[in-house]
């Protein structure tokens, strides 16, 4: 060998020794365990496309449609609830797409929140993933209470399981998946039957032969409802308060969409499937939310007594509005088939929750954010560890044993809200870095598996906007002032803070340089599986028309 020759090896050779060295240091700075630190079993690539999305649907359309639109209904009016939910709805699809970018370029096993370790820094991934993790301890019996509700239409005497949830987790991914995807095929077919009937409702097809129109947007009712009127003495601040009103509960409706980011490590054919769910489940959840709380501001009077508000204190006010239109309309026994169907909307989006919470704990743990226990999984690919301490959380829903389950149900909203804003905000400032450092490392934006559009722009505004609903969000807390609203409308907050605060400080972490974020480390693993996915399908020669319709449900 030429000397030449020899000192291009040396070079090479220090070079890759090098690149070595600085990936160890990258994974010491993060708490990434090491190959050898991980254990044997790990989550199941078993989540295809049609499952996947129906997830997302599952976690997402629950209490926020058929139960929270009556606080929205009731203070909004049904302008006002359209315009507001028309709104959060834009800012959900800028969210979504930002992350699917981000998924699909790299689709891991860590969660949003480990994309916020790599772009940003250690301290943040951290202070994200723990807060998402609180969301969902705090959602599971959220939605449990939101049964509990739907079950006070019929009685107050019968007290709410939640092993079922529990069960159905333990059963492993594909299982899951499979059995999820028909509780949310119900859900949708559910969801559209309840739109045509109010709309048939709306047109005269009721008992009574009237026809609706428009009737419940004009006097002595209005467009747009009133909020705190007596105690702003303005018509018109009130008017706006109202619509207010609406963003907090429509953000509260659109949070869990962005489950997405978490099932991508359990995904098959990630960089396919993910955008392929993340635009399914927006226009689905867009249209049946837009859809849904317009058809409930024709059919249902903003007035109406019967609707569920939250902390109302009239005992019994536990009804959505779709069974309100029902009784409303004399359609007999009608709403008791409705508050049973929506009795499954909540119990599935419980058991989507349950499975997420699993799913972030374990994605914590793998990075050692968590305790190590939580990494254990078993064979059929379940981090039971991390299933049994999300489910015993869903004991915060005998809180209704001194309180109303309204007055409960307007806590977890406010905790809700609040810990799923802040995952929002904290993904839209990762994806910002993340297309900060692709343009500073020389990467093209066009050559990602699936480009975002409206970028950067359009995470800069979801950012912006989310920030701005938060910070204003519990403004009724001060008129006049109660601490049990104001504690959980803004804890979210000092405990993210402290969360990343406390990380920063004992590890003494440090915003990662655009120029140094790591983009290229576990990529190649993940194309090697993909790849491998890929040529099995091939394997098994063409699909027929069948099955992929099937796929593509």
């Amino acid at each position: 060998m030429s000397d030449e020759k020899r000192t291009v090896a040396v070079d090479e050779a220090s070079d890759a020794e090098s690149y070595k060295l600085k990936a160890e240091r990258l994974r010491y700075a993060q708490h990434e365990p090491t190959s050898a630190d991980v254990v044997e079993e790990t989550l199941h690539r078993g989540l295809k496309a049609r499952q996947i999305s129906m997830i997302a649907l599952g976690g997402a359309v629950g209490t926020g449609l058929i139960i929270g639109s009556g606080t929205a209904l009731v203070r909004g009016g049904p302008l006002g609830i359209l315009l507001g939910y028309s709104f959060v709805g834009m800012v959900c699809y800028l969210v979504l797409v930002a992350l699917g970018e981000m998924a699909a370029y790299l689709p891991h096993k860590k969660g949003f929140a480990g994309y916020a370790t790599r772009f940003v820094d250690p301290a943040f991934g951290f202070a994200l993933g723990w807060n998402y993790l609180m969301k969902y301890l705090i959602v599971t019996p959220n939605n449990i209470n939101a049964a509990g509700a739907v079950i006070q239409y019929w009685t107050t005497k019968i007290n709410i399981a939640v092993w079922m949830v529990f069960s159905i987790n333990l059963l492993g991914v594909r299982v899951f998946g499979e059995l999820e995807f028909w509780f949310s095929s119900i859900k949708v077919i559910a969801l559209i039957g309840l739109l045509l009937m109010g709309l048939i409702i709306d047109l005269g097809g009721n008992p009574h032969g009237d026809r609706y129109g428009f009737r419940y947007w004009q006097h002595p009712y209005g467009p747009m409802g009133s909020y705190l009127q007596a105690r702003v003495h303005n018509p018109h601040l009130a008017i706006f308060l109202g619509f207010w009103s609406t963003l907090t509960n429509a953000l509260f409706a659109y949070i869990g969409t962005e489950l997405i980011g978490v099932t991508v490590g359990e995904a098959q054919n990630p960089r396919k499937n993910i955008p392929i769910a993340i635009r399914r489940t927006f226009f689905r959840i867009l249209v049946f939310y837009i859809g849904g709380v317009f058809v409930i501001g024709l059919i249902v009077p903003r007035t109406s007594d019967e609707i569920f508000v939250a902390n109302k204190s009239k005992t019994g006010a536990a009804a959505s509005p779709f069974v309100v239109a029902t009784s409303l309309a004399g359609i007999g026994t009608l709403n008791h088939i409705i508050n049973a169907a929506v009795l499954v909307f909540v119990l599935s989006a419980a058991n989507s929750d349950l499975y997420i919470g699993s799913r972030t704990l374990y994605a914590l743990a793998l990075e050692g954010k968590a305790p190590s226990i939580f990494r254990r999984v078993n064979r059929l690919g379940v981090p039971w560890p991390a299933l049994i301490l999300c489910t015993l959380f869903t004991g915060l829903v005998f809180l209704n044993v001194k309180s109303s389950s309204q007055r409960v149900f307007g806590w977890f909203v406010n905790l809700v809200s609040t810990f799923g804003a802040i995952t929002w905000m904290c993904i839209c400032f990762s994806h910002i870095r993340f297309m900060k450092a692709l343009k500073a490392q020389g990467f093209s934006r066009d050559d990602l598996p699936y480009k975002a559009p409206f970028q950067p722009y359009g995470s800069w505004f979801a950012l912006v906007s989310t920030a701005i609903i938060t910070i204003f969000k519990g403004f009724d807390t001060f008129m006049p002032f109660k601490k049990d609203t104001f504690a959980t409308s803004y804890v979210g907050l000092p405990a993210f803070v402290l969360f990343y605060g406390g990380y920063k400080i004992y590890y003494r972490t440090r915003l990662i340089p655009i120029h140094e974020i790591d983009l290229v480390s576990g990529k190649r693993e993940i194309d090697e599986e993909e790849e491998k996915f890929v040529m099995e399908q091939e394997a098994r020669g063409p699909r027929t028309r069948l099955q992929r319709i099937w796929d593509g449900l």
